[in-house]
């Protein structure tokens, strides 16, 4: 009687490369995720889908503007501010660029403070990062209070086409939307970092096994797609 024959185990296998391979870990699911817990694989999967609502946002505003026959408003005059009576265009969305950008910065160093569970500069730098979110909203707020006041409305302006103000009010406003929540989602986590419910594992929202701080890395992660989302926007609507 023969003996039977052995067959290698999946993880013995040789796996294919290049393309094939980034193929195969995507297709059977052992790679790709095998190592990621849920809470990030559930961010990742959520940034993409706020990816292609942003990306039809901002393809509606430049069809809308390349279709209209009436002069689109210049950005570098409607977006201007007067200061000591000097003209200066643009320098308040520099400014908001400037203070997202800097916040970016604030939360990659929030991470690599979690991952080595300081506690303490954990908690400060994305305080910190809250506040320049928090800066960025009310210069956001004070940016559309401006043109309200000049006669900017979802259906007309007094500077040309008529799409300017429903694509202006709808493309900040969603991104805004999602810088307040992140503010919000920032202070959540902190306090929490603060408490060290991460150490002792105490029960509540955005809870995570004692001893890791993946949450403030899923934060991360959102805050950063919020701010790559701003440039964007920032390159299309006000540099155009």
């Amino acid at each position: 009687m023969s003996a039977p024959i052995k067959t290698p185990a999946a993880d013995t296998l040789p796996r294919p490369a290049g393309l094939a391979g980034l193929a195969s870990d995507w297709a059977s699911d052992q790679r790709t995720f095998k190592n990621v817990s849920w809470g990030k694989a559930m961010m990742w999967i959520f940034l993409l889908s706020d990816t292609f609502v942003f990306g039809c946002f901002l393809l509606a505003y430049m069809a809308a503007r390349m279709s209209t026959t009436v002069p689109w408003p210049n950005p570098s005059e409607v977006f201007a501010l007067e200061i000591g009576g000097t003209h200066m265009p643009l320098i308040l969305i520099a400014i908001m660029t400037f203070v997202l950008i800097s916040s970016s910065g604030t939360m990659a160093m929030a991470v690599n403070c979690g991952y080595r569970r300081d506690r303490r500069k954990t908690a400060i730098l994305m305080l910190v990062t809250a506040l320049f979110g928090a800066t960025f909203v009310g210069m956001q707020a004070f940016e559309w209070s401006k043109l309200i006041a000049e006669g900017v409305r979802p259906w007309g302006n007094p500077w040309g086409a008529a799409q300017f103000g429903s694509s202006f009010f709808m493309i900040t406003g969603f991104h805004g939307t999602h810088v307040t929540i992140g503010v919000i989602f920032l202070l959540i986590v902190a306090r929490k970092v603060w408490r060290g419910d991460y150490d002792t594992e105490r029960r509540g929202f955005f809870t995570s096994r004692k001893g890791r701080y993946e949450i403030v890395e899923i934060t991360g992660l959102y805050w950063h797609f919020v701010d790559l989302v701003w440039v964007f926007i920032f390159a299309f609507f006000y540099l155009w």
